[in-house]
């Protein structure tokens, strides 16, 4: 894959010179200075994509996306809301910050501003700030102002306030330079090693502002919350399902360069849905309508039915084997390399980083609370239509089991009432659910800041129901949790509980609860 060649290029222009020569022109191992900027850019795609997945198998936990059948960790900690002492695990997007993009992130921007490639210099910067966004989410106060200092052996944390303010800072440069077609811009230059749009930097543009637009949304809790500019920025990202942000698996070369997720690498063996999605698509605690989606996302089990596991249940717990829903693939063990799968988790799905759909529902809900129900409703609809069309086309990526929703299945889906009802009808707890669905087994981070948002089983006034109807919290806790919930992930262990335990100490992050205290941005 010619990301990871990219990779293998920049170690080998190390490798091919003296020792002495290599001290002599690196500052940094990792970055050698005579590579050309767009070369740094394939891997840190890649790790900007695949980070995430590694972590949603852990936040997926959380936000009840999925269980894990087995009697030991996650399903005695994250399950329960709680973490591994003295484990990476729930990590992997801290490492990806800091190391992977981290001293490569500067070096590329500092080499493309010096070349006045503004379009590569947006890349960055808006990768710099999607690093900052996902960090703050995940952990809360994080290392930003003297991150990638290399005078320094430890480190102190900012507040979760700076790095919002930062993160808008930098997706405005983002914008700015991306808007630009001036100096030496090439869509050729970048497209050589972009692997998400091939160099179009109209398409970056679009997708900055959709970053923009759910950073300004995280806001929900805050008086300073002002939907109007969710809306603004919602409309001036995706225009459809053409402007997805989706990484490609060519899966030609071992497992490098397979989706995380799919059959042959083998990540996901003992996880399956939980008893919560199955009933938000099989209508049992929403509309009573059956979603079209379900048998094309979901897996059913050997007799059939599509079931999902109760959290609160260790493992399938009194179900027969029958009974026993499949795993992600469609099997109810892992099946042999390269076996056909399904949505996306087939070893070559496209997988996303960001989508229309995805963001429709963010302008409906920024529309909702601000009392314009026919956008919010537009909006709602849009967003359905357009996953409706999303979980088509990730079963097409590779030719996938699972049949197609046909054009019939959508009409009628989009035209019952208790799906998209009048505008005046809508409610929180449809936009929300209907958000699930669509981030269900990807959209780990957004979709874990939404739940926190609504601080899991908020009541929806207009609906009489939670917002997130049928999420049931566990009812053993981990043991740390005094009974609390989740709000964070504990930062990465063996950089900061290892190396930068005194300024951890400052922000609390020594206690045993740590990841129970609830962040700044989901408090009012």
């Amino acid at each position: 894959m010619k990301k990871l060649s990219v990779a293998l290029l920049v170690g080998s222009l190390a490798l091919t010179a003296s020792c002495k020569d290599f001290l002599d022109v690196n500052t940094n191992p990792n970055a050698p200075q005579t590579v050309s900027a767009n070369l740094y850019l394939s891997p840190m795609e890649h790790w900007m994509v695949a980070a995430p997945m590694y972590d949603g198998r852990y936040v997926g936990l959380f936000t009840q996306q999925w269980m894990h059948i087995g009697s030991a960790s996650p399903a005695t900690t994250w399950q329960r809301m709680g973490y591994d002492p003295g484990s990476d695990n729930g990590a992997e997007q801290w490492r990806d910050v800091y190391w992977s993009l981290g001293q490569n992130l500067v070096d590329m921007m500092t080499k493309a501003e010096a070349e006045q490639r503004w379009d590569l210099l947006g890349v960055g910067y808006f990768m710099k700030a999607w690093g900052w966004q996902v960090l703050t989410d995940l952990h809360g106060e994080i290392i930003i102002k003297e991150a990638i200092d290399q005078s320094k052996f430890s480190f102190n944390y900012d507040t979760q306030e700076f790095a919002y303010q930062e993160v808008q800072r930098l997706l405005g440069l983002a914008i700015t330079n991306l808007s630009k077609t001036d100096g030496a811009v090439d869509a050729a230059y970048l497209g050589r090693t972009d692997k998400l749009y091939s160099g179009d930097r109209t398409k970056w543009l679009k997708l900055a502002y959709g970053l923009q637009a759910m950073n300004l949304n995280h806001f929900s809790n805050k008086a300073a919350y002002k939907p109007a500019d969710v809306i603004a920025a919602v409309d001036k990202s995706f225009a459809s399902n053409a402007d997805d942000a989706l990484l490609q698996f060519p899966a030609v070369q071992a497992n490098d360069d397979r989706n995380f997720y799919g059959p042959t690498r083998g990540n996901m063996p003992s996880y399956r849905q939980s008893q919560f999605v199955v009933q938000l698509m099989n209508g049992t605690q929403t509309s009573g309508v059956v979603d079209p989606r379900m048998t094309r996302m979901l897996a059913s089990a050997p007799d059939g039915v599509t079931r999902g596991l109760d959290i609160n249940v260790i493992g399938f717990g009194a179900l027969a084997a029958a009974q026993q829903p499949f795993n992600f693939w469609g099997y109810a063990a892992s099946p042999a390399a390269g076996s056909p799968s399904r949505y996306i988790f087939d070893d070559k799905s496209r997988f996303p980083f960001m989508t229309y759909a995805q963001l429709q529902f963010v302008k409906a809900e920024a529309a909702y609370k601000m009392g314009d129900k026919a956008t919010a409703l537009l909006a709602y609809k849009n967003g359905i239509a357009a996953h409706l069309d999303f979980v088509n086309a990730r079963n097409t990526d590779n030719g996938q089991t699972p049949t197609q929703i046909s054009a019939a299945e959508k009409a009628a889906f989009l035209a019952d009432p208790n799906i998209v009802p009048a505008s005046s009808a809508l409610t929180l707890t449809q936009i929300m659910t209907q958000k699930y669905i669509a981030q269900w087994g990807w959209g780990h981070n957004e979709l874990w800041m939404d739940m926190r948002r609504y601080h899991y089983t908020d009541i929806d006034p207009a609906s009489g129901k939670q917002v997130y109807p049928g999420f049931t919290l566990p009812t053993t806790y981990y043991v740390d949790n005094g009974s609390k919930v989740v709000q964070r992930i504990r930062p990465r262990y063996n950089s900061e509980y290892v190396w930068n335990m005194p300024s951890l100490k400052v922000i609390g992050g020594d206690a045993l609860d740590y990841h129970t205290k609830p962040l700044w941005i989901t408090q009012p």
